[in-house]
């Protein structure tokens, strides 16, 4: 055997039996890269429209050549290479750029695909995008880029943004209120008040942080939003306002920077919030000892939930005790976090750039809690969002101005989205089947890319 080949065996799990080549080994050269590998199997599939493969060795996408992936990890050109092969994901491609009045700080999407247990009839019209911006205003776009609503009450910029069901969103600012709102009909018995407000607005003021709260997720089927805020603790509250106690706003003091709002617009909007009434939460979780900037609840068991802060540390939390059962420990501050629960990994966004991901079910402190690091991003990665068709691939959102897609296979994005203004910080990224990726930030600009192909 020549020096420059190796003796590979290709192997798919495609179903597809147009994709499955002759699983006999042979010698390939160690040059080859994806393109080349690419060509060899469409040849022994004898396909005469040629399609581009991705390959892993060991669960791992390759992207190098062959003898580089040899010389990495050690092996000589006389090692015998399982290759797996798996029809590559094409680039997202631009959609459509619509234009809002501020920075948007976060978007969220409801649609056919992605309403499960959120679509509580058919009297909403799909699908919706839900923007949160600095200017205090939450809005809604259809796909025309047209604002179909817009939620004001807020004092200060809105910092998170999430739909709850068809009827119902939540935002939180940085004003400390997290404010649940109407966004259509709906009956009384699910408001739980003697008057059904008008659709748009406000159904009830959660008060209990006192400081900004800038991340939030919901569980419609236990009617549950989580809060992350920077008072350094995590807030658990119910989407029906009856759920929770009634509190005296006016009782409620606040201190320091929060409080240095400007008195008039506070003054202003209490009169419009008149009749709102303020909620207590059901829950504050406390255990971190600095800002909370991002929380999410497990995808499978909505009694558990995780939270990520600057103070470096990922913490898992038993909703039902209120306890903290787990965290894990970083050189860095953590800006981000997202579950994806068919590969039993946690990616957590990071102030030092790259993404970390970890196995929960691991033992904290056994091992190094990192399973591999993520690199390629070149400032804060602030915001992730899960493929919705795809479970070992994601986005990412970051304050170098762009949107990375990523596989959980490979330490290196597979695709950069830019922002088609040129320019400005990506705050918030969202993925839905129907839509495609959304994204937003400094740039005023609400894009849309394509789905991967």
């Amino acid at each position: 055997m020549s020096e420059s080949q190796v003796k590979v065996n290709f192997f798919t799990k495609e179903e597809d039996e147009s994709l499955r080549a002759p699983e006999a080994p042979l010698f390939v050269p160690v040059s080859l890269k994806r393109y080349g590998l690419s060509e060899v199997v469409n040849h022994l599939l004898e396909r005469e429209d040629p399609v581009p493969f991705d390959f892993l060795i060991d669960g791992v996408l390759l992207r190098t050549s062959l003898d580089e992936y040899l010389v990495k990890n050690g092996l000589s050109s006389e090692a015998f290479v399982l290759i797996e092969y798996a029809r590559a994901v094409l680039p997202p491609s631009f959609l459509a750029s619509f234009n809002n009045e501020d920075w948007i700080s976060s978007v969220d999407t409801f649609s056919a695909s992605s309403a499960g247990d959120r679509l509580q009839d058919d009297s909403f019209s799909l699908p919706q995008i839900l923007v949160g911006s600095y200017d205090s205003i939450v809005r809604t776009y259809n796909m025309s880029g047209q604002v179909q609503q817009q939620f004001a009450g807020h004092l200060a910029a809105v910092k998170a943004a999430k739909w709850v069901t068809n009827h119902r969103a939540v935002s939180g600012a940085t004003d400390g209120q997290i404010r649940l709102w109407k966004t259509s009909a709906s009956s009384k018995e699910e408001v739980g008040e003697e008057e059904e407000p008008e659709s748009g607005k406000t159904l009830a003021i959660l008060t209990g942080h006192n400081a900004a709260v800038v991340n939030l997720d919901t569980h419609a089927k236990t009617q549950r939003i989580l809060s992350a805020s920077h008072d350094n603790v995590v807030g658990v509250w119910s989407s029906v306002p009856k759920q929770m106690n009634v509190v005296d706003a006016m009782g409620e003091e606040a201190t320091g920077a929060f409080a240095s709002l400007a008195s008039k617009k506070r003054r202003k909007m209490a009169n419009r919030d008149s009749a709102v009434k303020h909620r207590a939460p059901l829950a504050l979780l406390e255990g971190h000892m600095q800002p909370v900037e991002d929380v999410c609840f497990d995808k499978t068991d909505s009694s558990v939930a995780y939270s990520v802060s600057q103070d470096h540390t990922v913490k898992t939390w038993d909703l039902v005790t209120g306890r903290c059962v787990d965290t894990r420990s970083t050189g860095y501050s953590l800006l981000s976090v997202l579950q994806l629960p068919e590969v039993h990994l946690i990616a957590t966004g990071s102030s030092a750039r790259h993404i970390n991901l970890h196995d929960p079910r691991a033992q904290a402190g056994a091992t190094e809690m990192s399973i591999s690091k993520l690199t390629g991003h070149t400032n804060f990665v602030v915001d992730l969002a899960a493929c919705p068709t795809k479970p070992n691939i994601f986005a990412s959102a970051s304050h170098d101005g762009s949107v990375r897609i990523w596989d959980v296979r490979s330490e290196k994005s597979l695709y950069v989205i830019e922002r088609e203004s040129g320019n400005g910080k990506v705050f918030g990224v969202a993925w839905d089947n129907d839509i495609g990726i959304v994204s937003g930030g400094e740039d005023k600009k609400l894009q849309i890319n394509s789905n991967l192909n």
